[in-house]
């Protein structure tokens, strides 16, 4: 058999015309090439991968299927995507956590945290308590759980976020960083009081501090009653404002059990395990 000429490929080219959505057909193309182009073009990968296996008794149902397998991958997407900008250092759920050893203010209750009520109302939460009681654990899944709902996160241990700062602040890009956190939901600073830092360090956290204030919500981790703030802001005008702005609208959520970390090792050692 004779292949065609070029010449004739360029008259098919030529000739074939383009439909209304601008893809060009010719007589040799396969519903199945064209359906994955399409998918392809509008970004619907859950269609493509799916819509020959779904099984269906009408053509309603098939159609809502398929919508809801894409509408499920875009979420997923969309949620992985909001992880990575939050920069969790590690992934926490609330499933297991121990409500029992927190105490919640009188006028708040477990549901209204888990619903991020407080995040939809613009409060901040302060979680207090020693050290390994689960307060990092209890921010990241608060944030996670934030994430999920398309909220924007972003999270920061204390020493990294001052750090950030006086480096931004150095190379004159601070505006740029400030840009970023106006469009956040939830701002996660973790473990502060555990290390003191620079009064350049105090004044650019006050700054993000003020930022936030009733504009979006802070959660803050602290092994340090309030009082004793000032011996890591070291200033005692300074610390005041911050903490004033801070408790304004916010929840104080009080751990009282034992440390996690120190708990499980006694186990370990009790078990006879190295």
């Amino acid at each position: 058999m004779q292949l065609p000429s070029k010449e004739y490929d360029s008259y098919r080219l030529k000739k074939a015309k383009a439909n209304k959505y601008g893809f060009i057909q010719f007589e040799n193309n396969t519903y199945k090439d064209r359906i994955k182009e399409y998918c392809q073009r509008l970004k619907l990968s859950a269609v493509a991968d799916n819509w020959q296996e779904i099984e269906f008794k009408d053509k309603a149902q098939y159609l809502m299927k398929l919508l809801e397998l894409e509408l499920e991958a875009k979420n997923t997407r969309r949620t992985n995507r909001l992880l990575k900008q939050a920069k969790f250092p590690y992934l926490k759920t609330l499933e297991g956590f121990k409500w029992e050893e927190i105490e919640l203010p009188e006028d708040s209750k477990r549901s209204d945290l888990i619903n991020l009520n407080f995040i939809e109302n613009k409060e901040n939460l302060l979680l207090y308590g020693g050290v390994g009681t689960g307060k990092t654990h209890l921010a990241i899944a608060l944030g996670i759980q934030a994430c999920q709902l398309n909220k924007k996160v972003l999270y920061f241990s204390t020493q990294d976020l001052i750090n950030e700062l006086v480096d931004k602040h150095r190379k004159e890009r601070l505006p740029n960083f400030f840009k970023k956190l106006d469009k956040m939901d939830l701002l996660i600073i973790d473990e502060l009081g555990y290390v003191p830092f620079h009064q350049d360090g105090a004044d650019l956290l006050f700054q993000v501090v003020s930022r936030c204030y009733e504009r979006k919500s802070i959660i803050i981790t602290t092994n340090l009653e309030f009082g004793r703030w000032n011996t890591v802001l070291g200033d005692n005008r300074l610390t005041t404002a911050m903490v004033d702005r801070l408790i304004h609208h916010a929840q104080i959520i009080v751990f009282k059990g034992k440390s996690y970390r120190l708990e499980h090792s006694m186990l370990k050692k009790k078990d006879g395990i190295n």
